[in-house]
């Protein structure tokens, strides 16, 4: 009997393929780049199962163009704004997602991206390297304390809550907000549930940890960065559209906020104009869970979820529960 196949949008570790490999006829786009829409209908069609990206739209178009084998799109990210769960829900495809594994190297990014803002690293690199460097000065690289500070949290899910524990090493004070408050957690860490305008306003670093909906579509804009603080920063690695890029960059060309650190961006991998002029703006190419071992985690949820499917068993982390009742 023939195997089932597999296809692999995007080099993986090859520990995960080499999984699939065991149980499957496996094929892997060899260039490290995002598919096309167009190349994805071409390269989906016959395919029994997917292993996908953010990068990759899943709609009913692509799904339609695979063809009705199609059984699982196993996507390699916690997010799964690339799904259109109706279309696949309506086509009997399953879909799921990797929750939970990426949480400690999200954080631990989140955190390096505040402190290398706060001490002005990627500045003072720089400096170094370009050979400027002439001696100590009282008054080079003035950057921000962090200790004792208070760290503000949109979104306090399971990320966020590492952020605020990885904060108490630095004794700082912590706010949040959330669609709901959780006390057992205030007990913990000390924290303090307000609301989005208290946040703003008191929050002298403001990390965002909130998922992309239409309600938090420019969840910072304008408005939202005229209230915060002339000395805070913003710190970015939950989605790009949660911020208002262009509106950032304004409010950092005019000193309104002191800096910001992105690890996202609203259409990656363009970033917004003046963007990367800027000094008081650490930007890096959505690294959070680029760890060894955090993707190794990854690649199994997603091989494990379609090993499953493909045998006629439900997966761990389907996206679109409805299509097993069918």
């Amino acid at each position: 009997m023939a195997k089932a196949s597999v296809y692999v949008t995007r080099l993986i570790p090859e520990e995960n393929i080499a999984e699939l490999r065991k149980h499957f006829d496996v094929e892997v786009n060899p260039d490290d780049r995002a598919l096309s829409k167009e190349e994805l209908k071409v390269k989906l069609k016959g395919k029994n199962a997917v292993v996908s990206l953010l990068t990759d739209t899943i709609d009913g178009e692509v799904l339609d163009a695979a063809g009705s084998q199609l059984k699982i799109v196993a996507n390699y990210a916690v997010g799964f704004n690339n799904f259109d769960l109706a279309a696949a829900t309506e086509r009997g495809v399953i879909l799921t997602n990797t929750p939970g594994v990426l949480d400690e190297a999200t954080a631990t990014l989140t955190f390096t991206l505040l402190l290398a803002m706060a001490r002005r690293i990627p500045e003072a690199d720089k400096f170094v390297r370009d050979g400027k460097w002439q001696g100590w000065a009282p008054m080079f690289f003035i950057g921000l304390d962090v200790d004792k500070k208070t760290l503000g949290i949109a979104g306090l899910g399971r990320i966020g809550q590492n952020v605020a524990r990885k904060a108490k090493g630095f004794d700082m004070k912590i706010i949040y907000t959330d669609v709901r408050r959780n006390e057992e957690f205030e007990k913990e860490v000390g924290a303090t549930y307000v609301d989005k305008e208290t946040l703003l306003k008191e929050s002298d670093f403001l990390t965002l940890h909130v998922p992309l909906l239409p309600e938090t579509h420019h969840y910072i804009s304008e408005t939202e960065l005229k209230m915060m603080k002339p000395t805070a920063v913003l710190i970015n690695a939950s989605r790009g559209p949660v911020v208002d890029e262009a509106a950032l960059v304004k409010a950092l060309q005019t000193k309104e906020i002191w800096g910001a650190a992105l690890d996202v961006f609203e259409a990656e991998p363009r970033i917004a104009p003046g963007l990367s002029d800027l000094d008081n703006v650490v930007i890096v190419p959505h690294i959070a869970s680029a760890t060894m071992d955090t993707r190794l985690k990854m690649g199994a949820i997603a091989v494990g979820n379609i090993i499953k499917v493909l045998n006629g068993q439900e997966p761990d982390t389907c996206v679109n529960p409805a299509v097993l009742k069918k």
